[in-house]
């Protein structure tokens, strides 16, 4: 079984860059409809193609299914797609942890979320000095959410949260 355990949270400053060993761009869309149910997302990296399905479990657990695609395939489906995101993804390794920075583009610049994948929801977790508010399990922030209301989009009470 695929799970999926992680936590995410809003950057309080640039200090993180400092710990960057890697860069990806990336484009996303999305399939589904709404956040009920399972989310199905195509996903292009560089020369790799993937689909995922995913589900909300339970706290900050997912199901989180992704298989390679012909990069054509995914090509097409993006292209009638429109809800997507775009986003510069740092990958940084601190502590002995592996961060994920996202960068978003577009409608939704300039918004920035770290991610930390967990292997179990009680693992002790020391925070980095640029991390800010934990926004795990906020689905605003969610990237579905996202591709559908963007960042520049947001009402005041969603920047209030």
């Amino acid at each position: 079984m695929a799970l999926e355990i992680e936590r995410r949270f809003l950057i309080k400053n640039d200090n993180w860059k400092e710990f960057i060993n890697k860069k990806i761009y990336i484009e996303q869309g999305y399939l589904s409809k709404s956040l009920d149910g399972w989310i199905i997302r195509v996903r292009l990296t560089g020369k790799n193609s993937k689909i995922t399905l995913k589900k909300h479990i339970k706290g900050f657990t997912n199901f989180e299914f992704e298989y390679s695609i012909p990069r054509s395939d995914a090509e097409t489906i993006m292209s009638n797609l429109a809800n997507t995101i775009k986003k510069d993804r740092y990958f940084l390794e601190i502590e002995k942890k592996s961060w994920i920075i996202d960068c978003f583009k577009e409608n939704n610049y300039p918004l920035i979320i770290a991610e930390i994948e967990l292997s179990h929801e009680e693992e002790d977790l020391i925070l980095p000095a640029f991390i800010s508010k934990e926004i795990t399990g906020l689905t605003h922030y969610s990237n579905f959410s996202l591709a559908n209301n963007p960042f520049s989009e947001w009402k005041e009470e969603y920047l209030q949260l």
